[in-house]
């Protein structure tokens, strides 16, 4: 025989098992919620080391070769001042690995007073200087690291990364093919102005020989996420700009 339930029964049935799963899905975000972050932020240190020429680094050995090689994880506001330097300890605790950076640039595009984070790496007795980046590219963020040189102007390596690029066009710019690129590029010209990177559509070579060191070509289809890298790349540097004139 067939048993009939009422309305009644169905909707409180429906609601006991919503909130059932509810309940289940809740205790299991707050349980992987401290895996989740650790993971984010040994991806984080394993792109800064790579933008530092620091590579392959196994991802278990990835805190301890960011502690090795990181001697100091600075914050710099916005006239170029050192507010914090961490020299001793676990270099992710640091107030500079905890800056949300996205939070600090919101405060630079409304005039507002900002910091935000370098890291010096040391490798051989070589320092490197670090520079996270955030900026937007065609479907969301896009972001990386761009490592200069003791001088503060050439540039030694560049990581980027995005959420949402279309692959084989924006995507392209997580490739060594483009990454490659920036090596040896300089940010500023011979007189000491600040000149950025151009990202450039149809190649940095259509510029003129004095201003192809401050350029690399576009990704091939990829014009709006190249567009959002030259764009992240002259908002982010450029905010250092006050901290490099000081050091030299």
């Amino acid at each position: 025989y067939t048993i009939m339930y009422s309305n009644g029964y169905i909707f409180r049935y429906a609601a006991i098992m919503v909130i059932v799963a509810a309940a289940l899905l809740s205790t299991a975000a707050m349980f992987l919620k401290p895996f989740q972050e650790k993971n984010r932020a040994i991806e984080k240190m394993g792109s800064i080391l790579i933008s530092a020429d620091i590579k392959d680094v196994e991802t278990e050995q990835t805190i301890s070769t960011f502690n090795q090689y990181v001697v100091e994880a600075l914050i710099v506001d916005s006239e170029g001042t050192i507010v914090d330097s961490y020299t001793e300890g676990v270099m992710q605790e640091s107030k500079a690995f905890e800056i949300d950076l996205k939070k600090e640039l919101y405060k630079k595009s409304k005039s507002e007073k900002f910091a935000l984070p370098l890291y010096v790496v040391e490798k051989e007795g070589v320092k490197t200087y670090v520079i996270p980046m955030r900026g937007s590219g065609l479907w969301g963020p896009v972001y990386g690291n761009m490592a200069l040189a003791e001088d503060l102007n050439t540039i030694v390596g560049v990581t980027f990364d995005h959420d949402g690029e279309t692959p084989g066009l924006g995507a392209e710019i997580t490739t060594p093919m483009f990454t490659k690129q920036f090596i040896g590029k300089k940010i500023f010209d011979e007189q000491g102005n600040f000149t950025s990177i151009k990202v450039v559509k149809g190649g940095a070579k259509t510029l003129p020989q004095p201003e192809q060191i401050h350029a690399v070509d576009a990704i091939s289809g990829g014009t709006i996420t190249s567009n959002g890298v030259g764009d992240m790349i002259q908002n982010v540097i450029e905010s250092y700009e006050p901290y490099f004139k000081k050091q030299k």
